[in-house]
């Protein structure tokens, strides 16, 4: 899952994004206007998190723009404004939740997965697929009903597949949803990722496979 934080306070875009990134998000961050028109314009995201005090313009303006095109990206609005006014003026303007300055960053990541769980968004706190189970919230899974060890990015690719299960994946979508602008990302890295996660799959005695179609995709679906 890939977010986009938008927020001048550098310090605090940082704690939020290592927070975000624990969680299981890719997180890039923007600290303008500008550069989060150009962030939208390059790549596919799940969520965004949108300051309202930026340096070239205000952050409502933007989101009621961003609702004007039509777009029905998930935004949660972070800011110190904490008039009533300000926030019933938030959500007007298209916001999907609003969080008031300080926070906690449990509250934060609790938030931006309860917008994810919403209709037309990505699925639930539990994602199952045969004997496999993952918590999103734990970030834990689970095959037949033992708790298995994958690594970090193991277990982000596997939400991925799960979270779009019996379709096929496109490989750009996948790099999209997994890795941030400052990741380095080879030419094969995508292919080595799901190799590890099809023998991770195996050794711990799944149910399900990833299938790779050449020049298409990956999906996830039950062993042969």
């Amino acid at each position: 899952m890939r977010i986009l934080i938008v927020e001048d306070n550098r310090r605090l875009a940082a704690l939020v994004a290592k927070g975000c990134e624990k969680a299981g998000f890719a997180a890039d961050i923007c600290h303008d206007l500008e550069g989060a028109q150009a962030a939208l314009g390059t790549a596919r995201y799940d969520i965004a998190i949108l300051d309202l005090g930026l340096p070239d313009g205000d952050g409502l303006e933007f989101l009621a723009a961003l609702r004007r095109s039509g777009s029905e990206l998930p935004v949660l609005v972070l800011t110190a404004r904490d008039a009533l006014e300000a926030r019933v003026e938030g959500l007007n303007a298209g916001a999907d939740d609003y969080l008031l300055k300080p926070f906690a960053m449990e509250e934060l990541v609790a938030r931006l997965r309860a917008l994810l769980r919403r209709p037309g968004q990505a699925l639930g706190r539990m994602l199952v697929a045969g004997n496999v189970s993952f918590d999103t919230v734990a970030r834990e899974v689970s095959i037949g009903g033992v708790t298995a060890a994958f690594s970090r990015r193991e277990t982000d690719l596997l939400e991925i597949l799960l979270r779009r299960q019996g379709r096929v994946v496109p490989k750009d979508a996948i790099e999209e949803s997994l890795y941030a602008f400052g990741d380095e990302v080879s030419s094969n890295s995508i292919e080595v990722a799901i190799h590890r996660l099809r023998k991770r799959l195996g050794e711990a005695g799944a149910d399900v496979e990833v299938h790779t179609l050449r020049g298409i995709g990956y999906l996830l679906s039950p062993a042969a």
